[in-house]
């Protein structure tokens, strides 16, 4: 599934407007950045092609041992159906998400996911603020992972277990079908915890980052 189809137009709009509430009230900047798999995890593909392959294999040693008119014994034949059983896995994972993911440890998946959160914390220049208040809210949906990365003007004093509760709002609306309202869920909370530590909006206040959604 593309990115895009996951929100519809008014979903997007409630989000940018939420976006635009929280920091109409405080000096951070609040980037929600959406992707639809944090990498393209080719080692899946040629995992489930060794899959594949080895299966198409044992069932011609199966046949050849205990089904004798189904044996096949050209070894070009063998060559060939070994080779269309790789392709066939190769495709299944390149194509079905859930093949995908079975041929990738959460822990793969964990380090992929961190890593595009770098990248794109860096690419969408979330630390470009003047006071370093820049925080982004990551969803990677293959993953099913949710990161929120702020910067160092608003980490020291910010405990983890309050980005950890928000990750916790989006991925249980998430799970309901409900993705809409966990993201401005977790943004208007943003907001909230922002003002509560202080960090008001003030006279001289600029927009520092652009309000479009980022969809990749």
């Amino acid at each position: 599934m593309a990115i895009q189809d996951r929100f519809s137009q008014q979903d997007l709009q409630r989000i940018k407007d939420a976006v635009k509430e929280a920091e109409s009230k405080i000096s951070g900047e609040i980037v929600p950045v959406f992707v639809e798999k944090s990498s393209h995890y080719t080692i899946a593909n040629f995992r489930a092609a060794l899959i594949g392959a080895a299966l198409v294999f044992a069932l011609i040693v199966i046949f050849d041992r205990y089904v004798p008119s189904l044996a096949v014994y050209d070894p070009v034949l063998i060559f060939t159906l070994v080779v269309l059983g790789g392709l066939i896995g190769a495709i299944k994972a390149n194509y079905l998400g859930f093949v995908k993911r079975l041929m990738l440890s959460q822990s793969y998946m964990d380090s992929a996911t961190f890593k595009r959160a770098q990248s794109a914390f860096l690419e969408e220049e979330v630390f470009n603020t003047r006071q370093r208040t820049g925080i982004m809210i990551f969803i990677s949906f293959f993953e099913h992972e949710v990161i929120v990365m702020a910067d160092k003007g608003i980490s020291k004093v910010v405990d983890q277990k309050e980005w950890d509760g928000m990750v916790k709002v989006i991925i249980e609306n998430v799970k309901q079908g409900h993705i809409t309202d966990g993201i401005v869920s977790a943004i208007k909370r943003c907001g909230d915890l922002l003002l509560e530590k202080g960090f008001v909006i003030t006279p001289d206040d600029v927009n520092e980052l652009k309000d479009d959604l980022r969809l990749e």
